[in-house]
């Protein structure tokens, strides 16, 4: 028996199980949101964009098609690893920690498809905000793309059982202590996997505390990837920009 819930956004993203249970998520609905998201944003032409979280790089691929100069940073060594065979003059992939200011400036930072709020240490999230913010050079952007808590819990799915490739993930998810808790169980091979994400059920009055606390600006705030008005009880999504 296998079991790490120590730091999930490590070891579970680190693992090639992570990437067979979430392999359809639609790729045509991300970019359909990059093209709508880059033109609202009017990132100028061959803008510099920081995808923060960009797991294997779906989103910083997709973008650097666009025209952009992207970089991608990640903490899991072997998503960096799978996105840097995709390297070229524009678009570069680095393992960083997204709490840490990264080195350069950009035309705008993208969190998406909710890699928030899921670190050990409360601080962290402040952080983060914090290093987005310094991040960005003075035309520049922060976007943070984040599930809907209330609908989410609103309309929680206690068990569910998804089967890809053959493996048969068992699904269990509850709320505790402010978390969106999601238990994770399958078997390969006859060995038994355990692994826990933990997410925190922020809404958007947590994340103003937070944008207020790092002195930054919540502009706009939308409910879904057509960036239509964001209603907390039917948003599947939460999507703030702010500088």
């Amino acid at each position: 028996m296998i079991t790490d819930t120590t730091k999930w956004f490590t070891s579970w993203f680190d693992t090639p199980f992570y990437h067979i249970l979430y392999k359809n998520r639609d790729d045509s609905e991300a970019h359909e949101f990059m093209d709508t998201l880059t033109n609202y944003l009017n990132i100028p032409e061959l803008g510099t964009v920081l995808d923060l979280a960009c797991g294997k790089g779906r989103h910083a691929l997709y973008l650097n098609t666009l025209g952009y100069h992207v970089t991608g940073v990640d903490l899991s060594e072997n998503s960096i690893k799978h996105a840097k065979q995709f390297e070229n003059d524009t678009l570069h992939f680095e393992v960083h920690d997204m709490c840490k200011p990264y080195n350069t400036q950009f035309d705008a930072v993208f969190n998406l498809f909710t890699s928030f709020g899921y670190f050990d240490k409360e601080e962290d999230n402040l952080n983060t905000i914090k290093a987005i913010k310094a991040n960005l050079n003075d035309f520049g952007f922060g976007v943070i793309d984040f599930m809907n808590s209330e609908f989410i819990i609103d309309n929680l799915v206690p068990t569910e059982l998804k089967t890809v490739d053959g493996i048969d993930f068992n699904l269990k998810r509850c709320i505790e202590d402010g978390y969106i808790v999601k238990d994770i169980s399958f078997s390969v091979n006859g060995e038994d996997y355990n692994f826990q994400e933990r997410v925190r059920a922020f809404t958007l009055n947590d994340f103003e505390k937070l944008f207020k606390k790092a002195n930054v600006h919540l502009l706009d705030v939308f409910g879904d990837y057509k960036l239509r008005k964001f209603n907390a009880k039917t948003s599947e999504r939460l999507v703030m920009i702010f500088k």
